[in-house]
C-alpha cells in the first residue's frame, strides 16, 4: 500500500505567520553547532491564533509483540517502528520541527488506522487497546502543550467498550477516541455498536472517524492509482455518513459529535443527490432532517483534508466554516504538508471563520 511511505521533508510554505525561536530550541541548536529552525506562529488580524490539527497519525510499537504473526495483521506494520510516526524521542522532535515549519501548534494524535486490529478477540484486543492507549497519553502528558490524545477501543466487543472509554478518558485523559468508518465490513449504525454510541454521548467526548480498507469492493481497487487508498478510505466514510444521515442514526444519537478525515470523503461534493432523493423518494425520508442540514452540524464535523484552497472553500459553503477543523494525515505521503496556508488561502473566508477552522472549533470539541 502507498500508505507505507512516509513524510517527505518538503519547502518551507509561505507568508501569513510571525516566526520566532524559543530559548530552548536556540540551546539545544547551539550545542549542537546547529542553527535553530523557527517556529511560525499564526497570526490573524494581530490575533495570535492556536493553530491545532486533529488528524495525525502516530504507530505504538509496544503493540507489535502482542499481535505480530496473528491472522490478518499485516508483517509489514512493523516498518512503522522506523518511519516518522514512531514514537521514540528522535522522531518526536523531528515531528515537532515539521510541525514549526507548518505553523501547526498542537497535534492530536491517533494510532495509525492498520493498528485498529478489529479482528482480534475480545481478551488480547482488550490488551492492545490498553497498550495504546497508555503509550498515547504517556506522550501527551510529557508535551500537553504540543500533543493531545484520541484513544483507541474494542468497538467489536460490546461487553468491555464502554469500560475502555471510560480508563482512557478517566484515567488517561485522552479527549475522544479513533475508529474506522466501518468495522470488518460492518456499519457504524449497527445495533452492535451501540455501547460505544451511548458511552459517546455519556463522556461527551469526539469521535474521529478515519476510514480503512474495506472488504465489499475487492478487485474494483485494483490495478494503478491506489485506488484502496485515493478513493477507497474517502469512499469508505461516504458510505459511513450516508447511513448515519439516512438511517436516522444521527436523530437517535443526537450528543455524538463526529470529525470525519479527508474532508467526509465525497458526501459534501454530492449532497445535491442526496437532497433530491430525500424530496422525491419515500425511502430517502426516514430522518428528521434533509440531508444537507446534517452537514451544518451540530454533529458532524469535516477535516479540511481537502488539498486546496478552492476545496477548502466548497466544503465550507457545504457545512459552513463552524463545522471544519485542520487535518493533515501525518505522515503519510499524501498528507497536507501546507496546512494552514491552505486555510489563510480560501477564498471568502473571514478573519473569525480562519481563527474557527484552524484551531477554534477543534479547541471545543476537544475542550481544551
Amino acid at each position: 500500500m502507498n500508505r507505507r511511505h512516509f513524510l517527505r521533508t518538503t519547502a518551507a510554505a509561505g507568508g501569513g505567520f510571525l516566526f520566532c525561536q524559543c530559548s530552548v530550541g536556540r540551546a539545544l541548536a547551539a550545542a549542537a553547532g546547529l542553527q535553530a529552525p523557527a517556529r511560525r506562529q499564526v497570526v490573524i488580524g494581530g490575533q495570535r491564533v492556536r493553530t491545532i490539527d486533529m488528524h495525525s497519525h502516530v504507530y505504538v510499537q509496544e503493540a507489535w509483540p502482542l499481535v505480530q504473526g496473528r491472522p490478518g495483521v499485516d508483517p509489514n506494520l512493523n516498518n512503522l517502528a522506523a518511519g516518522p510516526m514512531a514514537l521514540d524521542q528522535g522522531t518526536l522532535d523531528k515531528r515537532l520541527q515539521e510541525m514549526d515549519r507548518q505553523g501547526i501548534d498542537i497535534h492530536v494524535i491517533s494510532i495509525h488506522p492498520g493498528q485498529y486490529f478489529y479482528g482480534l478477540d475480545e481478551d488480547l484486543s482488550a490488551r492492545v487497546v490498553r497498550v495504546q492507549n497508555e503509550k498515547i497519553a504517556e506522550i501527551c502528558a510529557a508535551r500537553p502543550d504540543r500533543f493531545v490524545g484520541l484513544g483507541s477501543v474494542s468497538i467489536q466487543h460490546a461487553a468491555i467498550v464502554a469500560g475502555q472509554m471510560d480508563h482512557a478518558a478517566g484515567t488517561l485523559g485522552l479527549r475522544g477516541f479513533i475508529i474506522g468508518a466501518s468495522v470488518n465490513g460492518d456499519d457504524l449504525i449497527d445495533a452492535k455498536f451501540e455501547p460505544f454510541w451511548k458511552k459517546v454521548e455519556e463522556l461527551g467526548v469526539v469521535v474521529f472517524m478515519h476510514p480503512g480498507i474495506f472488504p465489499q469492493v475487492g478487485t474494483r481497487f485494483a490495478g494503478a492509482g491506489a485506488l484502496g487508498n485515493t478513493i477507497g478510505f474517502p469512499l469508505d466514510t461516504t458510505f459511513a455518513l450516508s447511513h448515519m444521515i439516512f438511517d436516522g442514526f444521527l436523530d437517535r444519537f443526537p450528543g455524538v459529535r463526529i470529525v470525519s478525515a479527508h474532508g467526509g470523503g465525497f458526501l459534501p461534493s454530492y449532497i445535491g443527490r442526496s437532497d433530491n432523493c430525500h424530496s422525491l423518494m419515500d425511502g430517502c425520508r426516514q430522518m428528521a432532517r434533509k440531508p444537507s442540514e446534517y452537514l451544518r452540524g451540530p454533529q458532524l464535523f469535516f477535516d479540511s483534508l481537502v488539498y486546496n484552497p478552492q476545496n477548502v472553500r466548497h466544503l465550507v459553503d457545504e457545512a459552513g466554516a463552524s463545522q471544519i477543523v485542520v487535518g493533515t494525515d501525518f505522515a503519510f505521503d499524501i498528507a497536507s504538508y501546507t496546512p494552514v496556508d491552505t486555510i489563510l488561502q480560501t477564498p471568502g473566508l473571514s478573519a473569525d471563520e480562519q481563527i474557527a477552522i484552524l484551531g477554534g472549533n477543534a479547541a471545543r470539541l476537544l475542550d481544551l
